[in-house]
């Protein structure tokens, strides 16, 4: 898994768990839907600014978008 991927998955996990929609996260983190959705389908790459707002919309720090997945956490969340 490449950086990239790792932020799309730790992403849409950690959005998933906390019971957030796309649109809820973007208005949280004030970015567009879209582009949440296209951070989390690897099309784009998030500035660090970005990653900031995401993990404090997530309530999570921000080195948690970034860790490695560990074997039973996000990484099912990338085949669902």
């Amino acid at each position: 898994m490449n950086i990239r991927e790792i932020f799309a998955a730790n992403l849409r996990f950690l959005r998933q768990t906390k019971g957030l929609s796309q649109e809820e996260l973007a208005d949280l983190a004030d970015v567009d839907r879209t582009y949440v959705s296209l951070l989390e389908r690897c099309v784009y790459s998030a500035s660090i600014d970005v990653l900031a707002k995401l993990a404090h919309a997530l309530e999570t720090p921000s080195m948690e978008l970034l860790r490695e997945p560990t074997l039973g956490s996000c990484s099912q969340s990338i085949e669902s």
